[in-house]
């Protein structure tokens, strides 16, 4: 359920987002849900009329909230925000104007929500949903045309909880948002109801509540609304959740190829090593890489040791493929920008691992998914296999990564974010 976000035209927001000299980060952690800004975007608290007209049904958003439904919601989200007032009161908030609680008090408001017998989940990340049956067996009877309703609360990181009833009335399916939040004086308020139908979903094999938000459309607008919308429902395991925050978090599919081209320890000089750096950087010293530094470049030794550490490569072969400047002894390096990299909708994705295999040669073949909501609404635009080797003091090397089924050609080509000649890649 995450994923309410108005978005501005994909392609000119992004461009102005990297030309402001913003960077793309690998925090997973969201100071609201997204989900619940999209529904926000398109919003209406109205709940004088109950009926909806033909027209505005087809339209399928900013329809009515009948006074029932909103008394309905309104009165069970303040019931669990009463539940949780001491827990957000008690919490640690951080320091920054924007509040995010500390990962201990999200899990305890997931605890009591879970322990009212509903089905609940967070806005992070490989969150798995709490009493997920609940929910499923109303998707399962939707399937099979049964009209019924399910409710769904989503623990947001600043500690406010978005609640959404999707309702199902033998033909069409519709969700009511609604969200509650914490004011100056940490007491709960509500701050958006809205009621919208969807205008198509399924569920997965793999688990994944897929759908697709009515929204304003041209010429209405004139920029992009995205209803896309994924929700985890069947959970994953805690191996598949560590091993996927430990090894295909960090790289994603934007400003690296690692996870989104086919390698292997003898086929390496397609792997864009200058972008790669500052992924690598982040996941070794859990921190961000400062390009501003090394304004005249990365000094050699620096950047050849740490891609040694996790990539079966030489130095000499790091020399040959990568852009480097043999007077200064550094190899190049430059900030994902709108110069270097065209925005896509693939790039946003999360990658997710779904199976573990483990080797007779000692190595592990992860299975990943890369899992896309924003317009593409896909749980798996590619799939590929990344094998790796752990040792024992808990590093591992990347060795090889294969797209299967033809994927390679269902997204976009990779741009290097430093240009060198064809013949050394």
């Amino acid at each position: 359920m995450r994923k309410f976000l108005y978005l501005i035209l994909f392609v000119m927001t992004l461009c102005v987002f990297f030309c402001s000299c913003s960077q793309k980060t690998n925090d997973v952690k969201k100071t609201s849900s997204q989900h619940e800004k999209k529904l926000k975007s398109v919003q209406n608290n109205n709940t004088k009329e109950d009926i909806i007209s033909e027209e505005d049904l087809e339209k399928g958003y900013d329809l009515p909230v009948s006074a029932q439904e909103n008394e309905e919601a309104t009165r069970d989200s303040m019931q669990i925000m009463s539940g949780l007032e001491y827990i957000y009161r008690n919490a640690d908030k951080g320091d920054s104007l924007n509040v995010v609680l500390d990962n201990k008090s999200i899990c305890k408001m997931i605890k009591k929500i879970k322990q009212q017998g509903y089905s609940v989940t967070a806005s992070e990340d490989y969150s798995n949903m709490e009493n997920y049956k609940r929910f499923s067996s109303f998707l399962a009877k939707v399937q099979e045309k049964q009209k019924g309703s399910g409710v769904i609360y989503e623990v947001h990181s600043e500690g406010s909880i978005g609640r959404e009833k999707f309702i199902y009335d033998g033909k069409d399916m519709f969700l009511l948002a609604s969200n509650a939040s914490w004011d100056d004086n940490g007491k709960p308020i509500i701050t958006f109801v809205s009621y919208t139908r969807i205008k198509k979903w399924r569920y997965s094999r793999k688990g994944w509540f897929c759908y697709e938000l009515c929204v304003p459309e041209y010429p209405e607008v004139t920029e992009m609304v995205d209803g896309s919308c994924l929700i985890r429902i069947k959970p994953m395991s805690d191996n598949k959740r560590k091993l996927s925050r430990k090894c295909v978090r960090g790289l994603a599919y934007q400003g690296n190829n690692i996870l989104c081209s086919n390698w292997d320890q003898e086929h390496m000089q397609k792997i864009d090593y200058n972008g790669l750096y500052e992924y690598l950087y982040a996941m070794k010293y859990k921190k961000k890489f400062n390009g501003k530094k090394y304004p005249s470049g990365i000094p050699k030794d620096q950047f050849e040791q740490l891609i040694m550490e996790y990539l079966p490569v030489s130095r000499e072969d790091i020399e040959k493929y990568a852009s480097y400047n043999e007077k200064k002894k550094t190899y190049d390096w430059m900030r994902l920008g709108c110069f270097n990299y065209a925005p896509n909708f693939f790039g946003t994705s999360i990658p997710e691992v779904t199976k573990i295999k483990h080797n007779s040669n000692g190595t592990v073949t992860l299975t990943v998914d890369a899992v896309c909501e924003m317009v593409l609404c896909n749980e798996a635009v590619i799939t590929h296999e990344l094998t790796v080797k752990f040792n024992k003091d808990g590093s591992f090397r990347y060795l090889g990564n294969k797209i299967l089924n033809g994927g390679i050609k269902k997204i976009p080509e990779y741009q290097y974010r430093i240009l060198k000649e064809k013949s050394k890649r």
